[in-house]
């Protein structure tokens, strides 16, 4: 799983300028991968980075940051991607929030990163994405084993007082 971002032309619809994206990524020590896009080691961590192709057209580059319980990756993507778009004269786009980004939204892109780890964590089991809360130990019994306990203690107790009793009354 992870968190995707795009570089693409500033007007939608219009070409995209992949070769100069590209270079800048290769300025910034992005290495090609043997399966197609590159590798970008940032700070805080490794991207990945892709063209997006939509009927064998190049339309955007995707930047893609694994999910994480920290935000420290993504926030420096944003800040980089959008720093890089700049260069580019492209825009950033978080297809999550659905808008394009400045360097301004790395909180709103934090905040929405958080909710699709968290997501990923409980609904997809991806254990990587955010640790999974551990169980805690319980002290006692739960609720409902104290009311099963206690139906039998009561029926046992009555069953006792029933024998008691008859035999009080036959003898």
């Amino acid at each position: 799983m992870r968190y995707d971002l795009l570089l693409q032309s500033m007007v939608p619809g219009t070409p995209f300028d992949s070769a100069r994206v590209e270079a800048l990524l290769e300025a910034r020590g992005a290495k090609v991968l043997p399966s197609g896009g590159r590798l970008w080691q940032l700070e805080s961590g490794r991207v990945e980075v892709h063209p997006l192709r939509e009927g064998g057209q190049w339309v955007a580059t995707e930047v893609r940051v694994p999910l994480s319980d920290r935000t420290d990756l993504v926030r420096e993507a944003v800040s980089q991607v959008t720093r890089l778009a700049t260069e580019a004269e492209v825009r950033a786009f978080d297809p999550q929030l659905g808008r394009a980004l400045s360097a301004m939204d790395e909180a709103a892109v934090a905040g929405q990163y958080e909710r699709t780890a968290r997501y990923a964590s409980e609904m997809l089991g991806v254990a990587e994405a955010m640790p999974m809360p551990t169980q805690t130990e319980s002290q006692g019994f739960q609720p409902t084993s104290r009311f099963f306990f206690g139906a039998i203690g009561f029926f046992v107790l009555l069953y006792l007082l029933m024998n008691w009793m008859s035999g009080q009354l036959g003898g």
